[in-house]
């Protein structure tokens, strides 16, 4: 007689798809990740998958939100270090999720759901760049282009092999740039 499972409640079910799909996504990547691999990873039949998501971008999505919320937890440990130290540990965490990051700008392009996401972390991550710029005493009027500047500075730090010396020197001149250079501070 077969074993009967024990009923699992439909969150504690999607958050082991979630878990399944996150470390599929970021060993195997996106695209080779196949919805009939996810549901064998995550121990359910193929359907299943589809009672908690519309389809593999809405998979991703909740793998993204998952990263993000776990990310935000972490980042709590640095949060009182200089801010030279917290661009560097947001770049780390950053490259350790590369594939993910890749697939987001890749899948954005095609994807309405991965677009929306993308759209939303970008202002997120620049709200909280903006507080911190704000509370370094950054004048409004340069605000907007500091933003944009540490942004591309951290996306140009993923894109680019540099070794974690040239990285952390690279966040030492961002940092001391916002927080003790008098043109930006008149």
């Amino acid at each position: 007689m077969p074993r009967n499972r024990r009923p699992q409640a439909a969150d504690e079910k999607r958050a082991e798809i979630v878990a399944a799909a996150r470390e599929l996504f970021i060993d195997a990547g996106y695209d080779a990740t196949a919805m009939g691999r996810l549901a064998t990873a995550a121990g359910v039949a193929a359907n299943t998958i589809y009672w908690y998501f519309s389809d593999k971008d809405d998979v991703l999505v909740a793998v993204l939100n998952d990263v993000v919320a776990e990310a935000w937890t972490q980042y709590q440990s640095v949060a009182d270090e200089p801010m030279s130290v917290r661009l560097l540990w947001v770049v780390h965490q950053l490259q350790q999720m590369s594939r993910l990051v890749s697939t987001v700008h890749a899948r954005a392009e095609r994807s309405p759901t991965v677009a929306e996401w993308h759209n939303n972390f970008h202002l997120f991550t620049a709200s909280l760049l903006r507080s911190e710029l704000e509370n370094a005493g950054t004048p409004t009027a340069g605000l907007d282009a500091e933003v944009m500047i540490g942004v591309f500075a951290i996306e140009g730090l993923l894109m680019h092999p540099l070794s974690n010396d040239q990285q952390r020197t690279i966040c030492e001149a961002l940092a001391a740039r916002w927080t003790s250079t008098p043109a930006l501070r008149t």
